[in-house]
Parts: C-alpha cells; sequence; structure tokens
C-alpha cells in the first residue's frame, strides 16, 4: 500500500512536520503558495516582535543562534532562525513553491460507508483506509492547475492570516470612508516597509481593534506622525498586555506554567481526586491571576486612559490573548501621539468614524481594521465536500472539534496542525507533529469514533469554561502540560520530564524538556 503524504503550507507547522515524517522514512510533499517559507512572519509590520522570550519559542533540537542577544527577537530575526532550521534539516528540496491549494477532496469512499465506521478511517491506523485524497493545486506563477494523489494530508495553514475578519457594520453605514481609505491590518502588513512607511507618513489614522496588532500598528503609527496627527485608537474590549521590562514576565512561567500552576485548574479528563484538588485550590487560582491583575494596574496607567479590561487575567492567558506591550505605548498615550476611545459600534461617514456616544466625527484620512481573521472559514474552506466542512464547524457556538487538537474523529487520513493555539506555538505545533508521525508510523492505534468525540467534547467544555467568550480560539496554554502529558503517553514516552520532584512539579516547562522524546519510555 502506498503511504503518500501531502503537507499544505510551509510555516513553521508545515515544517515541522515535514522535518518529522522525513526521518520516519516519509517523503513528503509540501505545497507552499508563496515563494518562500515561513508562513506568518513574512507578512508583519516592521516593529513585531516574537512574543515569548526565545528561550520558550524554539526547537528542541536547534537553538537560537548564540549572537541573537535580544530577550524578544524582532520578526527579522525569528525568519533568519526559521530559515536556519530548515536549511540545517534540509527541507528545502521537499517544499514546491507558488503552489497554491485550491481545494482537497477524499475519494474512494461513500459518505454512508463511512458513517457506519466505529474506528478513524474504519481501522483506527492512518493508512488504513482504502480512500484517497484529491488535492487541486494551482501553479501561481503560470496559473496551470493540477491534481495530485496522496493517502494523507496534513493541513499546515494557519488561522491568522489569509482571510480577514471584516466587521459588520450598521444597515445606515457606508461600506468605506467617502473621503478616505479603509484596510484591513493583513493588507497592511503584506506591504513593503518603504511604502508602508510612505502610506501612513503625514496622515490621520484610527485603528480599529484592541489586540496586538492594534497596538503594534497605533506605536508605528505615532512614531511616524507625533502629535501634529495623532492615531485615535478604537477598542471594544481591552485586553491584558504586559511590558516587556515588567516582574511578571520573569516570573510568568512559575505562576501558569508549571504542573503546580495546573493544579489550580480543572482539566478535561482528569479523575475525581484531581477535580477535587483543583476546586480546593481555586481561592488560590483566583489569587493569582487577581495579583497580575492589580500588578499591572499598579504598573501602567490602565484606569486613566480606560484601557482596563473588564474580565480575568486568567481569561486572557486561558484564551491566548496575552501580549507583549510595545516599548513607549504608553508614553505615546501620554504626549497625544495616541488618542483610544472605546466604543461597542462604529459607522463610517465621509469625515471619517463616528462611534457610540460621540456626535462628532473622528476625522481619518486612513482607517486599519486590525480586526482579526476567519479562521474556521479559512480552514473550512479548503474542503471541497459540504459533509466534510459541516463536520469541521458544527456550530457557532463549537470550536472545531480535534482529537488530541490535531485528528477530526469523522476526516479519515487527515491530521490539522497549528490551528489549535497555545502561549508559545512553536513547541505546542512541534510535538503534536512528533505524536502525528507516531501515528503514521503505525506505533499506536485511534480509539473509537464515539470515545474521541467524547473527549473532544470534554475540551469545549473546558474551553467555554475558562476562555469565556473567547472560546472559539481553542486555546491550551494554561493546560499545555496536562496536554503534552495526553501526548506523550500515547508514544509511549514518559509524561514527566524532569529531574527532581521539585523541579518536575514547580519549575516551568519549556522546549528543552521535550528533547529526545522517544528516548525515555515509560
Amino acid at each position: 500500500m502506498e503511504r503518500r503524504v501531502v503537507i499544505i503550507g510551509a510555516g513553521i507547522s508545515g515544517l515541522l512536520a515535514c522535518k518529522y515524517s522525513v526521518e520516519k522514512g516519509f517523503d513528503p510533499m509540501v505545497f507552499e503558495a508563496e515563494d518562500r517559507i515561513g508562513g506568518v512572519w513574512n507578512h508583519t509590520i516592521q516593529s513585531t516582535k516574537l512574543q515569548n522570550v526565545k528561550e520558550s519559542y524554539q526547537f528542541s533540537d536547534f537553538d537560537w543562534p548564540a549572537f541573537v542577544q535580544e530577550m524578544f527577537p524582532g520578526h527579522t530575526e525569528v525568519l533568519d532562525y526559521v530559515k536556519s532550521y530548515a536549511q540545517h534539516f534540509n527541507l528545502y528540496p521537499y517544499i514546491k513553491f507558488h503552489s497554491r491549494v485550491i481545494s482537497i477532496d477524499y475519494v474512494g469512499e461513500s459518505f454512508e460507508e463511512m458513517k457506519t465506521w466505529d474506528l478513524w478511517g474504519g481501522t483506527g491506523m492512518a493508512f488504513g483506509s482504502k480512500g484517497k485524497w484529491h488535492i487541486t493545486v494551482l501553479d501561481t506563477e503560470t496559473n496551470a492547475t493540477e491534481v495530485h494523489q496522496a493517502e494523507f494530508v496534513i493541513l499546515c495553514i494557519g488561522r491568522y492570516s489569509g482571510l480577514p475578519n471584516i466587521p459588520e457594520l450598521p444597515p445606515s453605514s457606508c461600506s468605506k470612508v467617502s473621503d478616505g481609505k479603509v484596510m484591513h491590518s493583513m493588507e497592511y502588513s503584506d506591504m513593503e516597509k518603504s511604502a508602508a512607511a510612505e502610506l501612513i507618513k503625514g496622515k490621520r489614522i484610527t485603528i480599529v481593534g484592541s489586540q496586538k496588532s492594534a497596538v503594534d500598528l497605533a506605536v508605528e503609527c505615532a512614531e511616524a506622525n507625533g502629535v501634529k496627527y495623532p492615531c485615535v485608537m478604537i477598542q471594544r474590549n481591552p485586553h491584558w498586555l504586559l511590558p516587556s521590562d515588567s516582574f511578571l514576565i520573569s516570573h510568568l512561567g512559575h505562576l501558569y506554567f508549571s504542573r503546580f500552576a495546573e493544579l489550580l485548574l480543572h482539566k478535561p479528563g482528569q479523575n475525581i481526586l484531581y477535580w477535587l484538588l483543583a476546586t480546593m485550590l481555586s481561592p488560590l487560582r483566583w489569587g493569582i491571576s487577581k495579583f497580575s491583575e492589580i500588578y499591572l494596574q499598579w504598573k501602567l496607567p490602565l484606569t486613566k486612559y480606560g484601557l482596563l479590561p473588564r474580565h480575568s487575567f486568567l481569561e486572557d492567558m486561558s484564551s491566548c490573548l496575552i501580549g507583549m506591550l510595545p516599548d513607549k505605548f504608553y508614553d505615546k498615550v501620554e504626549e497625544g501621539s495616541i488618542l483610544i476611545k472605546r466604543s461597542q459600534s462604529l459607522r463610517f461617514c465621509k469625515e471619517g468614524l463616528i462611534v457610540d456616544g460621540e456626535d462628532k466625527p473622528i476625522s481619518s484620512d486612513l482607517v486599519i481594521l486590525a480586526t482579526g481573521y476567519k479562521g474556521n472559514q479559512k480552514l473550512k474552506n479548503i474542503f471541497r465536500s459540504s459533509v466534510f466542512q459541516k463536520y469541521l464547524v458544527p456550530s457557532p457556538t463549537s470550536i472545531i472539534p480535534l482529537y488530541r487538537r490535531v485528528i477530526h474523529p469523522r476526516i479519515p487520513q487527515l491530521a490539522v496542525i497549528g490551528y489549535t493555539g497555545s502561549l508559545a506555538n512553536l513547541p505546542s505545533f512541534e510535538i503534536r507533529c512528533q505524536w502525528l508521525m507516531h501515528l503514521l508510523d503505525g506505533n499506536f492505534k485511534l480509539p473509537s469514533i464515539g470515545a474521541m468525540e467524547k473527549d473532544t467534547a470534554r475540551w469545549e467544555i473546558h474551553m467555554k469554561r475558562y476562555s469565556g467568550r473567547n472560546f472559539w480560539r481553542s486555546c491550551i496554554g494554561t493546560t499545555s502540560i496536562w496536554y503534552n502529558d495526553q501526548l506523550c503517553k500515547d508514544m509511549n514516552c514518559n509524561p514527566r520530564r524532569k529531574k527532581g520532584f521539585l523541579a518536575e512539579w514547580f519549575q516551568p516547562y519549556g522546549p528543552a524538556d521535550y528533547a529526545s522524546l522517544a528516548d525515555q519510555k515509560h
């Protein structure tokens, strides 16, 4: 039986999937729409930096170069690091650039037959079914299309690019600013740096959004135009952002990323003793979150400028919405080159925008919508089958149900890497790729479809409990050790990665703890 593997996307998750599949003896074909690797790191603004200390965002078997001294490297350093990884492991020969995957279609098994399966793919194995995937690929240089076949497909297309989320406007609003320009932050990030600098220079700019990209954009615009043309930020729900020199940065790992810290949370599939312990320790969990909030209110003028979030610090941590505050952000606010407005809705007019509670328009030459992406829709659109599309997004109030955050129980011979986020995505993607290659190599079988669906339902309950309205982000940031434990057990590897009782329970976990994963067995 043939075991052809196709990987869609050559961002970080795609490169990891390629590297580990080659190590397992596969000959993967990687389709990349662009002419370069790196994924979302190719589409950032000039000031973008890594949101993690670099030691927590590195490949387990490939260290950062010694000359990178910054704690939070810039996007150029990150891209160079990723390219060095691809060169070191000789991944470029497997990548077909300028190859945009238009659609994938599963053939060879009827949906009626698949509905009778008790096991994923009929056997619980990666290559147990007689079906194949047909992958339609567009050559972006020649506009020619070609259909490739594979027994297994790995989707590594990311969720924070490609399909922008454009907010719905009130019916009375026009579709654009009559005297200005409206664009999404994706369009701005795709511009050449010199062209982007020219676009914002000397303009009255309004940015809609409250997450990291919006804050970075505001600082960039403020540095370009100063108080003469202040940048206006319109925020609906501010988020907790950390200054890079704060006490929390140096202690965040001990407070949230240790095995003891995870004892404070109710986790999917835990036994009754752990559940009772998490319940008993809930006051401590609340206290740590409240301490973080009080510290940030003391450190930053959140109340003064209307940037105090209404939700808890833990909710942002559990939603992967914690980010780094750009240097001098509040200095720009203080001097008046950044103006903050809170509003639940807005509408366009000839002069610019009007927000709730104000009659006077915000005069704008340029409006940038830093309003995120439609990751669910992007993933759904790649499937030709409406049945599989329905499986992926069963309802607006559900997460995409992935077992071990990788496998959909009812879509055979396919895996998704890079959809579920964590607070340090690279190491999280890496262990999932290792787990997936053990599955492809036949080292373990998946449980029944029913058991996998029960597991995904437990994770959805967990995410809705701790992430609140942002459950759809499918973040495992505050339960990553528990999640990794499940993957290690499936691979028959020792989930306890540290030496000594105190280190195991109280030291933060990081990429180095999962190096040479297969070497430590139960």
